[in-house]
């Protein structure tokens, strides 16, 4: 179980990783417009982006 956890996180550093290192102008301005959304709407976002992942690992489990 560990393995396949920090697999995970493993592969999430470096898929976030890569959005910097192919464009920081474009990742600084997005970075730039989250900072200016509301408490709520960030949530909202952060809801179904988990939302999505239960779902993808639901099918992919399945």
């Amino acid at each position: 179980m560990w393995q396949e956890l920090l697999t995970a996180l493993s592969l999430f550093l470096v898929i976030e990783g890569m959005i910097p290192f192919i464009s920081p102008s474009k990742y600084r301005n997005f970075v730039e417009r989250m900072s200016q959304l509301e408490d709520t709407n960030l949530r909202f976002i952060g809801l179904i982006s988990m939302l999505i992942g239960l779902l993808l690992l639901f099918f992919i489990k399945a």
